[in-house]
Formats: structure tokens, sequence, C-alpha cells
């Protein structure tokens, strides 16, 4: 009797390669990227190996359900979805594709500010306005700035790299990468408040955990000394939302650009977070986009190749 070909569950939208990529090593794939949460977990059990993004969360209780299962590969970085302890229990194996759109994030970020800075949003709606105005809009440089780092992982480390040409003095705080070598172009900083002190621009690009959530506080913020910008590209929860909002209107923020937001489900706002969320939108020192850091065409590709690579190492 023929042997039953391993199944993979597939939850989010995915690079055509990744799909056949899967089937040409063996694999019996589902692709189902407009499954439910509550969908997956009533079938996960037929399943020996699951893709994923945001949306699902594999905690002890989805993993209980799940009872085939080998691996998970989580397109893109965020691991706080995962439940680490209870996949080790059970030999789950649980893989990131960070490399896949560090390149698009670290971009994204530099964009962010360039927007900011050169008020290109604030003068695109003034010329659609049939208002021409040159000196009322005349712009900040990058070059000459110090930006500081905070995480100096795959975005953080892109980051800094692309950052690097438009000629601005680079700080590092990272103290999970102290004993790797830093590019002689960058400064390596063993405490946060270097940062604080010293920073034009502060850029964060650290995971969510225990120790990062609202790491960007009122004490933080308060102690920023050079009233930086704030850009965040990797978890919307690192940031205290209304200690941001406080910090912009007194002026300890010069400004704020966020792709990522601690609730980002807009339906489900409370009324608090409606009215923080449409402040920050009305602030003209502020530039947002929709969690959309990451995601390229190329981003696209480059994470189904990268799930591919790593797969492979665990057969």
């Amino acid at each position: 009797m023929k042997e039953k070909s391993p199944k993979v569950l597939i939850t989010d939208d995915v690079h055509p390669l990744l799909i056949e990529g899967l089937q040409q090593r063996g694999y019996d794939v589902e692709f189902r990227p407009d499954i439910s949460y509550k969908e997956t977990q009533a079938v996960i059990k037929e399943y020996n190996g699951l893709i994923i993004n945001s949306k699902i969360l594999c905690d002890d209780q989805f993993f209980e359900k799940a009872s085939k299962l080998k691996w998970v590969a989580r397109l893109g970085s965020g691991m706080e979805i995962i439940d680490m302890d209870a996949a080790e229990v059970r030999g789950i194996s649980v893989f990131n594709t960070p490399e896949g759109n560090r390149n698009a994030v670290a971009e994204h970020a530099i964009g962010l500010l360039l927007c900011l800075y050169r008020n290109l949003l604030q003068t695109n709606q003034e010329m659609s306005n049939g208002v021409w105005l040159r000196e009322a809009n005349r712009g900040e440089e990058i070059a000459g700035k110090t930006i500081g780092i905070i995480g100096f992982g795959n975005t953080g480390s892109r980051f800094a790299s692309l950052l690097s040409a438009f000629g601005a003095k680079i700080l590092i705080f990272d103290p999970y990468k102290q004993r790797i070598d830093i590019p002689e172009r960058f400064e390596y900083v063993m405490k946060i408040q270097a940062i604080q002190q010293e920073a034009d621009v502060i850029s964060l690009h650290v995971p969510l955990n225990n120790e990062t959530k609202h790491m960007v506080d009122a004490a933080f913020i308060g102690g920023c000394e050079r009233k930086p910008v704030l850009i965040n590209s990797s978890r919307g929860a690192v940031v205290d939302t209304n200690a941001l909002l406080d910090g912009l209107k007194i002026g300890f923020l010069s400004g704020a650009c966020l792709d990522v937001f601690e609730n980002e489900k807009p339906e489900t706002f409370s009324a608090s977070e409606n009215e923080n969320f449409k402040q920050l939108c009305d602030l003209k020192q502020v530039v947002t986009s929709p969690h959309i850091a990451g995601w390229t065409h190329q981003s696209k590709q480059k994470l189904a190749e990268w799930v591919l690579k790593k797969l492979d190492t665990l057969n």
C-alpha cells in the first residue's frame, strides 16, 4: 500500500513558488488563504506541516489539537504568536523567515522618514489643492543626523546598511549582539541611554516579548534629549500609544513614523483606541502606514524561497 504524502496547510496568501516547491518535495498542499483561526483549529489534526502569517495563534491549546504536526513555518519574523515551549514539548519544529522581508522593511522605514523630513504627504495634498508653498515646506536632510537603532537583527542591520549611504552617524544598541562584529562605520553603544541622549532619530527593530512590550513608555520618551523622530516598523505593542501621543503633543518627540500599532484591527477598536488612532493620524508630524513595511512583490517571493530553504534543513 502506497504511503500517504505528508499534508501541509497554508493559511495565508503566498507566492506560487512556495506551493510548487512543497509539491516537488512530496507534500500534499492545501492552500486556504482565507481560512479563519477557528476553522484552522478544527482541521489542524489532519496536517503534518503548517505555514502561517499573523492570524493563527499557535498556543498550547492549539498544539494540543495538532496531533500529527511536525513543523510550523512563520512567514516573516514575529514569533510572539507561537508558544515555543508548547511546540518543543511536542517535538514540533518552528522557524521564521525574517530574511525574506528584511530589505522591504528597511526600505519602508527609510521611506517613512523621508516622507516626514521632506513634508511629502503634506505637499502632495497641497499641490492637489492648487497650493504651491516652498519656504513653508523647507525640510530636513538625513545626512549629518545621528540615528539610533535599537535591535540589530535581520531588519535592524539591513536598515543600518541602507541608511549608511545617506551620511548619517549610526548608533547601535542590542544587548544580545554584543559579541558580534559591528561594521566600523557603525558605533555600538552599551546602554540604551546613549541612544536617548544622542539620537535625532530612533528606529525600533525588536521582537515583541515580555522584555520589549511598552519598552518605549513615558519614562523612555521623557529621557530623550534631542526631541527625536521615532520610527516603529517592528511591533505595535513595543510602544505605549498613550505615552507616544503625550510625547508628541508635549514636544518630547518631534515626529513619529509608524507602520505598526497596538491594535491593528480597526473594527475592534474601543472608544479610547479609536480616539488615539484618530489623534495620531491627524498630527502633521506623524506618518503612518497599515503594517505594509514587509509587503512587497519581491519579499513575497523571497519569503517563499526561505521557507523552502529552511524546510530542507529539517528533512
